[in-house]
């Protein structure tokens, strides 16, 4: 171990693993470190008998839940979306081949009190129960808008500069009412809170365009697409790619100590008695605890379930997102639900999440509007954990640390903190102007 990195990489989480593949990719001399005797740090897939014994302390789940070997329960799960960062990310280091993708069914949106699907383009404004007669054709107008507008045409902006303009006042011009802005501005655009209205409306034009063009690339019900196994998968297979570039990979590496020179500068990291040299560290928060802040909490529940969650159109996998008006909430709360048909457990069995930003400290009652849309659940976990961000200077000590897991359910904040934390190491921007067909082959 007593050679010399550009790089060292410090836990194996999601987040880490990309950013090991991509600097791999660039010819930079990798070394990746965990502490644990598994992949994916935070981010780590579970079976059941290793569910069991995190939430229940004992390795003796029930029988009738089926063979632990058939679960793989993600720990930060997350929908990707098909023309979304991650997959150009994916098809950019060609790490596409090690993995096989399938549609999500669908996509929901919660309100007043029901269930509904989010409608992403013209025609199905004009179809969707979230809106009257009336309604429903601004929205379509608004819609149609958005599908048409082109960034380097300006015949499509009809007289609006949409980095001016502000997505408040860009709605109000369509007349669109509080509850539509409502789904548009969470459900397609993802945004996590109403900041957004203030903001410029070319940001959200563009995430609604993303979401539109997701869509229609799997002609599914969704514009989301999971691995097979779960996300769990990624992780291996970027290391797999990094060690064909000849990064090098070490689990189970008790303390993984950062070592700094006189001028406060990352010099190596020391395990077992061992230092190995480098330029850099890139590490998730709890390799530097004295770096980072803490944020925030996300509250969460884990449960697994015999059947779909009600109203979802029996959806074998889909995504619900409870925008935080509709619940009284400063933040949104967000259902993932996948089951057998993406391999992540027993035939006839699903699992669930609820999530969402914690601003109590009792997960049970806060995520209860979410659990009571479950329906009967075979078993329930509840959890919170600490968000954390970096609080340091990357350029004054070269300490590259990640930002925790939000509550989102789909990838796309993710995908932003690591092609952030990719120009601050390398100084460039990731061209992911990539040939998106690459990655269909893999899908069914």
């Amino acid at each position: 171990m007593d050679e010399e990195y550009d790089v060292i990489v410090l836990g194996t989480g999601l987040k880490e693993c990309i950013l090991s593949g991509l600097l791999s990719v660039d010819g930079l001399k990798v070394l990746h470190m965990d502490r644990n005797d598994y992949y994916g740090g935070e981010s780590t897939s579970l079976n059941l008998v290793q569910l069991w014994k995190r939430f229940r302390g004992s390795d003796k789940p029930p029988a009738e839940l089926g063979s632990s070997r058939e679960y793989n329960v993600d720990m930060i799960p997350k929908f990707i979306m098909a023309n979304g960062g991650l997959v150009r990310v994916l098809i950019h280091t060609n790490v596409t081949k090690y993995l096989y993708f399938k549609a999500v069914d669908g996509s929901f949106v919660y309100n007043k009190g029901k269930v509904h699907k989010v409608p992403a383009t013209d025609m199905e404004a004009l179809k969707s129960p979230l809106m009257g007669i009336f309604e429903k054709r601004r929205a379509r107008k608004f819609f149609i808008y958005v599908q048409d507008y082109n960034e380097s045409n300006p015949k499509t902006h009809e007289g609006m500069d949409l980095t001016r303009v502000t997505t408040r006042e860009l709605i109000a011009k369509y007349g669109l009412d509080d509850n539509t802005v409502d789904f548009i501005g969470h459900a397609l655009a993802l945004h996590r809170d109403d900041r957004y209205l203030d903001e410029p409306a070319l940001d959200t034009v563009k995430r609604m365009k993303l979401y539109a063009e997701s869509l229609a690339r799997f002609q599914g019900g969704s514009p989301y697409i999971y691995p097979l196994y779960g996300l769990g998968e990624l992780p291996q297979a970027f290391a797999r790619l990094s060690a064909v570039y000849g990064g090098t990979y070490m689990l189970n590496k008790p303390e993984c100590k950062v070592e700094f020179d006189s001028e406060g500068k990352v010099c190596g990291v020391t395990s077992e008695g061992e230092t190995a040299k480098c330029k850099k560290v890139v590490c998730d928060p709890s390799y530097l605890p004295n770096k980072v802040r803490k944020v925030g909490k996300v509250a969460r529940a884990i449960a697994i379930m015999s059947h779909p969650i009600p109203n979802t159109n029996d959806s074998h996998s889909v995504q619900i997102i409870l925008p935080q008006k509709q619940l009284g909430r400063k933040s949104d709360m967000y259902l993932f639900c996948c089951s057998y048909t993406h391999n992540v457990a027993p035939k006839g069995k699903f699992i669930a999440f609820v999530s969402t930003e914690a601003e109590t400290d009792n997960p049970e009652s806060e995520l209860k509007p979410g659990v009571n849309l479950l329906g009967p659940v075979d078993e329930i976990f509840y959890e919170t954990y600490d968000r954390s961000e970096p609080v340091n200077d990357c350029a004054l000590d070269n300490c590259f640390v990640s930002t925790s897991y939000d509550a989102t359910t789909h990838f796309e904040s993710t995908v932003d903190d690591v092609l952030d934390l990719y120009t601050k190491i390398t100084g460039k921007v990731l061209d992911l102007n990539v040939d998106l067909s690459a990655a269909s082959a893999a899908e069914e």
